[in-house]
C-alpha cells in the first residue's frame, strides 16, 4: 500500500484469461452480425448458405469498385495579385482539367441490385401483379426523400442518411401491400435499394463535378450503410 492506494497484481492465468475474453469478444461481434443478417436474409427466402454467402460477398465487395466513365471539368486558376507574366518563378496556365472517375461498388450497388431482382423474380409467381404498385410507388417515394436528405460534402462525397430510406420503404410497402407478408417485404427490399441508388446517387451525379473528388463510387462509403439497412429491415415484415 502506497499513500492509501492499493495495487493488485494479476497472475499469469488471469492475464491469459482476460486476453482470451478480449479475443472472443472481438470474434463474437462479427459472428453475431453475420448470424443476425443471415437470419434476416433467410426470412426473405434465401437459404442459410446463400444468405451467409451473400453477406460476405456484400462486405468484401464493398471494397471492389468497377470504373464506368470519367467526369471532366475545366477549372481556371487565378494567380496571386502582383504576379507578372514575365516572372520566371510563376507558372501560368489557361486552365486545369479536373477529372472524377465514376465507379460502381460491387458490394454497395451491384450485388444488392442483383438480390433485389432475384427476390422480385421468385416473388412474382406467388404474388402476381400485386407487387407492381407498391414497388413503383416505393421507388419513387424513397428516391425523392433520399434525394432531399442526401448531403453533398466537398472533398468527401455524398452522405446518404442511414435509416430514413429504409424506414420510408418499409412504411410505404406495408401501407400499399395492406399489411405484412412477402409482398410487403419484397416491395420494401426492392424499393429501398433501388430508391437509394436513384435518389442518393444517380440523381446526384451533376453535383459530383463540384465536390473536387478524384474518384466517386455509386454505392460507396456514403451510401453503403443505407443500402445494407434496406436489405435487412424488410425481414421484419415477412
Amino acid at each position: 500500500m502506497t499513500n492509501g492506494i492499493r495495487f493488485q497484481s494479476f497472475g499469469t492465468l488471469s492475464v491469459v484469461a482476460i486476453l482470451i475474453l478480449i479475443v472472443l469478444f472481438i470474434l463474437l461481434i462479427p459472428l453475431m452480425f453475420l448470424s443476425l443478417v443471415g437470419a434476416a436474409f433467410a426470412r426473405l427466402g434465401f437459404s442459410w448458405l446463400s444468405a451467409i454467402a451473400a453477406i460476405l460477398l456484400i462486405l468484401l465487395g464493398s471494397t471492389v469498385n468497377i470504373p464506368l466513365y470519367t467526369i471532366k471539368r475545366d477549372m481556371i486558376r487565378i494567380e496571386p495579385p502582383g504576379a507578372s507574366m514575365s516572372d520566371p518563378f510563376t507558372s501560368w496556365s489557361d486552365g486545369l482539367v479536373w477529372e472524377t472517375v465514376v465507379s460502381i461498388s460491387l458490394g454497395g450497388a451491384f450485388l444488392p441490385l442483383c438480390m433485389a431482382m432475384y427476390l422480385l423474380y421468385t416473388a412474382l409467381p406467388l404474388t402476381g401483379s400485386t407487387l407492381v404498385l407498391p414497388i413503383c410507388t416505393g421507388i419513387l417515394v424513397v428516391a425523392v426523400i433520399t434525394y432531399m436528405a442526401t448531403r453533398p460534402i466537398s472533398g468527401i462525397g455524398l452522405q446518404v442518411p442511414i435509416l430514413i430510406p429504409a424506414l420510408t420503404a418499409l412504411l410505404v410497402a406495408v401501407l400499399l401491400a395492406g399489411g405484412v407478408g412477402i409482398t410487403a417485404a419484397v416491395s420494401a427490399f426492392v424499393s429501398g435499394t433501388v430508391g437509394v441508388l436513384v435518389g442518393g446517387n444517380l440523381a446526384q451525379i451533376p453535383k459530383i463535378k463540384d465536390l473536387g473528388l478524384p474518384v466517386w463510387n455509386i454505392g460507396g462509403s456514403g451510401t453503403f450503410g443505407s443500402i445494407l439497412i434496406c436489405c435487412i429491415l424488410p425481414a421484419l415484415v415477412v
